[in-house]
Formats: structure tokens, sequence, C-alpha cells
């Protein structure tokens, strides 16, 4: 995206955020550049309810579970994980589930199993709140990788 305008479709956004409301938001405008397109991003993030939030962590496989495509490279901390972190990792993802009714969020990038179990462990302390926060957070930060990745920046 250098010095065209670019405009990004539903299909390759929602691989970004499956919230329909976040992809209405962002589709199908002009983007000058990476930074344009991040910032009409996270723009429509700020705007997400909390039910468009679950939406698009509906799309998200668990952390240490069998991912796919884009969450494939962004959990390769995973790699080499020993079996041990990668049984603490399921049942940590168990009850983060049972608490707070979805999978657990983190932006698995550049983090190693052993943080990600780390973290998982700590947000478990969460209220609520605390945690639709620290989620929207997360999410925020998976989604400018993304969008960065899709406007071809290196990240």
């Amino acid at each position: 995206m250098r010095d065209e305008r670019v405009v990004f479709t539903e299909a390759e956004l929602s691989a970004c955020c499956a919230s329909r409301r976040w992809v209405a938001a962002v589709a199908g405008r002009s983007y000058a550049g990476p930074a344009d397109l991040r910032a009409a991003g996270a723009a429509a993030l700020d705007e997400l309810t909390w039910a468009d939030v679950e939406e698009a962590l509906a799309a998200h496989p668990r952390v240490g579970g069998r991912a796919a495509g884009w969450s494939r490279a962004e959990q390769a901390g995973m790699d080499g994980a020993a079996p041990d972190v990668r049984a603490a990792l399921a049942a940590g993802n168990r009850a983060y589930e049972d608490r707070f009714g979805h999978v657990f969020l983190i932006r698995a990038t550049g983090r190693t199993a052993d943080e990600m179990l780390a973290c998982l462990r700590e947000r478990l302390g969460n209220d609520t709140e605390t945690e639709h926060a620290a989620v929207r957070r997360e999410l925020a930060g998976i989604v400018d990788l993304r969008l960065a990745k899709l406007a071809g920046e290196d990240t």
C-alpha cells in the first residue's frame, strides 16, 4: 500500500476481526496507507458493544488448541511447549470459559507458552469488568497486527 489508496473486502477484513459490526465499519472505505487502515480499525473496535466483542471471540481458537490461518502463526509460541504446560493451558482454558463464558483471548504473537499460561492464571482472578477491559485490549492488539499484515507491513 504505497502511494495508492486501497479498499479491502469484507472477506479480507473478517479474517482480522469476526465482528460483523466491525467489518461493516471498516470495509468499503478507501485507505491512504497502513496507518489509516489501522486507525480506522481501532476506532471501529472502540465502538463495539460487548455482544459484538463476543461475536469476534467466537472465531478465535483456544490458546494451545488447533489453530489455523493467522492464529497458527500467532500461536507459534506454543511450538515445543512442554506437555505439562500444554495440560495446564487446557485446564486453564476450561476454568476461564466456565468463569467468563467465552474463550481466553490473548495476543499470542511474541509470547511463549509459559508467558501465555502466566497471563491466563493471572486473568482468572479478574472481576468481569476488569476482564472485559483486558479482552478488549487483547482483541485490539490482535486486530492491529492482522491489519498490518493485510496492508503488507512487516510485523
